[in-house]
């Protein structure tokens, strides 16, 4: 008995949400009772919306559901998986700190040539 009272509240909210929203659309000249079929209207279709969306949450919850039991199953744990790591390292720091050396050698041969020369 509770479930349809708390059903039956529902249904009044999808009722006054119907109801606001035909008297919001609603046009001069129109009568109350074209009004009321279209809120009649308005209803059903929230209505019909609220069942979809229950069933694709109860559809979500049988999928998380088996994806738990799979994960939380034996062979899930026995199941390893294995990570190779590649790294790739560019060529150009390299040729940088190798041209960078090379300029301070010859600098200092340069600036210096008595270290050298002898």
């Amino acid at each position: 008995m509770a479930k349809r009272a708390a059903k039956h509240q529902g249904s009044d909210a999808a009722r006054d949400e119907a109801v606001r929203i035909a008297r919001g659309t609603q046009r001069p000249g129109q009568t109350k009772e074209q009004t009321r079929l279209i809120a009649r209207g308005i209803q059903k279709g929230i209505e019909q919306y609220k069942r979809q969306q229950n069933v694709k949450a109860r559809e979500l919850d049988k999928q998380l559901k088996k994806v738990r039991q799979t994960l939380a199953s034996p062979e899930a744990g026995a199941i390893e998986v294995q990570e190779k790591v590649v790294r790739k390292q560019h060529w150009l720091p390299w040729a940088l700190l190798i041209v960078s050396w090379l300029a301070g050698i010859a600098g200092t041969v340069y600036v210096f040539p008595r270290w050298f020369c002898g």
